[in-house]
């Protein structure tokens, strides 16, 4: 596997708040890494660091070779991002949305086309595509964020609760969706649905506090913590995340 993302002594502080304290992993292509912890721990500051909507205060972020800060744009060039609750242009339609965002992009009018056939279809858009976004169901709005993060075909999907508000079959096709574009991304989802982690995550780390308190295969993390029931990986979650936190 080659290593996608790289992250190094990553840290945030606000202040005199530190919300991210050197924080290093990496994603390699093939995989999926499940990126696990309570409200308020440090995941979606993580994210947006690694994405570039916030400047680290330390650490290095290489994304495909490229420094986030010193080659910020080829960096973003390489990266999908779903943010939880993603803000869309609620006036726009699914189709009008895309193209707009195939446009900042930079894609050509003939690859914006064929993108959005192929992302519609994966993502099952096909009945909603003409509506306005703001008359659409939280999953169906969930799937146009979806959408655009997987529009340029980037080599790194970096998602947060990407099936957030969906139905059970709607997060069945979406994680197997995942799983097939594993084969050749690396895509780092945060998520709270430990089910989810155990069905399309190969690695899985546990932040606390702003730290990485756990990291390996969901059954590495069984076997480091000291839940009475290790066949519960939320059981596992819970003790692992209260022991960091004592």
């Amino acid at each position: 596997m080659t290593e996608v993302l790289e992250v190094s002594g990553l840290t945030k502080r606000f202040g005199a708040l530190t919300a991210v304290e050197d924080v290093s992993f990496h994603a390699s292509r093939g995989e999926v890494l499940g990126f696990l912890g309570p409200n308020g721990a440090g995941k979606s500051t993580t994210m947006r660091m690694i994405t570039g909507f916030l400047a680290p205060t330390a650490g290095v972020i290489t994304v495909c070779g490229n420094d986030s800060v010193t080659d910020a744009i080829e960096t973003k060039r390489s990266i999908g991002y779903l943010p939880e609750g993603a803000p869309l242009y609620g006036d726009m339609t699914p189709k009008a949305f895309l193209t707009f965002v195939g446009r900042v992009r930079g894609m050509t009018r003939a690859d914006i086309r064929r993108s959005i056939e192929d992302v519609v279809d994966k993502v099952h858009l096909e009945e909603v595509i003409f509506r306005p976004i703001d008359t659409l169901s939280k999953g169906f709005k969930r799937r146009v964020g979806l959408a655009q993060a997987i529009l340029h075909n980037p080599p790194l999907l970096i998602l947060d609760e990407p099936t957030d508000g969906l139905d059970p079959n709607q997060k069945h096709e979406v994680r197997a969706l995942l799983s097939e574009m594993a084969a050749e991304k690396a895509i780092v989802i945060s998520t709270h649905i430990l089910e989810e982690v155990d069905a399309i995550c190969h690695r899985a780390m546990i932040i606390a506090r702003g730290r990485i308190v756990a990291h390996g295969t969901p059954d590495e993390l069984r076997e480091k913590s000291n839940a009475k029931d290790k066949t519960s990986l939320d059981s596992v979650f819970r003790e692992i995340t209260t022991r960091a936190e004592s």
